[in-house]
């Protein structure tokens, strides 16, 4: 990679910021940039960047793919609001679950979902704007992972030979793509983000499509949403560095009320790590298993299997897909 890594410990915040800040001005001039916020800390806190960088000529943009979590996307722009900055909402559930529909194999629906992010979505509101420009928060890890061919990002696209000015009609910008999330995590906190942004746990950039094994749909994404939010008010206080929940494909067999139930099985997944690179399962207490288990198959509907993941990364990965 051409890319070299700002680690954590010589990282100077104030530094970081100003040049940051300073490139993005004189890279976007007098036009308009494009922002992409997932909230995400890594989004977050290149929206803060280039907001200082820009102002009123940064247009910041939140996409309902249909694939976050529980209330996010108002969550995200109340929390964005209260920063200054403002924060439209795109519907673009039906884009999404178009660009997904029938696919199963992981790679297909990255491709699937950076298609529809680059081109179907934000090429309208690029073209539509006159801007030039998309900002976005990649960092050092999504580019490591994809080159090294773990796992691809879907805002990989340089790195693999993909030119966004050509294919898509815009140069993307990506500040943070230097840091790891821990430096992340301390950029945003010098720029003044709340502890509830800088400090949430890693949310994939492809959202819950990235926890559900197999085709993704809506009725799948209600399923894992709700397990999801389960999972994160159970683990909020953990203190581990990310927890999800995981949708598996094939049917298990169940017993509810005396009788089968063909039902849905949900992995769970607890992880200590400092920079995603590598990670031990958290050893949660039993009684916390067995509460999760309790209540995701009793408020989910049709699931009956709830499981925990115990396998360290590597061999397995963080998120699933």
């Amino acid at each position: 990679m051409n890319i070299r890594e700002i680690e954590l410990k010589d990282l100077n915040a104030e530094k970081f910021i100003n040049e940051k800040v300073k490139n993005i001005a004189s890279a976007v001039e007098s036009g308009l940039a494009v922002n992409a916020l997932s909230g995400g800390v890594d989004s977050s806190v290149v929206t803060m960047l280039a907001h200082r960088a820009l102002g009123n000529r940064l247009k910041s943009y939140f996409v309902d793919s249909g694939l976050m979590r529980h209330e996010e996307p108002r969550q995200i722009v109340s929390w964005f609001k209260d920063l200054g900055v403002p924060v439209a909402i795109v519907n673009a559930q039906d884009e999404f679950f178009t660009a997904l529909k029938g696919r199963t194999d992981p790679e297909e629906k990255r491709e699937a979902i950076t298609h529809a992010f680059y081109k179907v979505v934000f090429g309208k509101l690029v073209k539509e704007s006159k801007a030039r420009f998309l900002l976005q928060g990649t960092n050092y890890t999504d580019v490591e992972e994809t080159v090294a061919g773990i796992k691809r990002q879907h805002n990989i696209l340089e790195q693999l030979g993909i030119d966004p000015e050509e294919r898509y009609g815009y140069r993307v910008l990506e500040p943070v793509i230097e840091l790891r999330k821990p430096a992340v995590r301390v950029i945003g906190r010098a720029l003044g983000l709340p502890a509830a942004i800088y400090s949430r746990p890693p949310f994939p950039g492809p959202a819950l499509s990235a926890r559900v094994i197999g085709e993704v749909t809506r009725e799948r994404i209600a399923t894992v949403r709700q397990a999801t939010r389960i999972v994160e008010e159970e683990l909020s206080t953990s203190g581990a560095f990310q927890y999800l929940a995981i949708l598996h494909e094939d049917r298990v067999t169940g017993i509810r009320n005396g009788r089968r139930d063909f039902g849905l099985q949900i992995e769970v997944r607890c992880w200590e790590s400092e920079d995603a690179v590598i990670a031990t399962p958290t050893r949660l207490p039993f009684e916390k298993l067995e509460c999760l288990a309790a209540r995701i198959t009793s408020e989910v509907p049709d699931v009956v299997s709830v499981t925990y993941n115990i396998t360290a990364k590597p061999t397995s990965t963080i998120e699933a897909v």
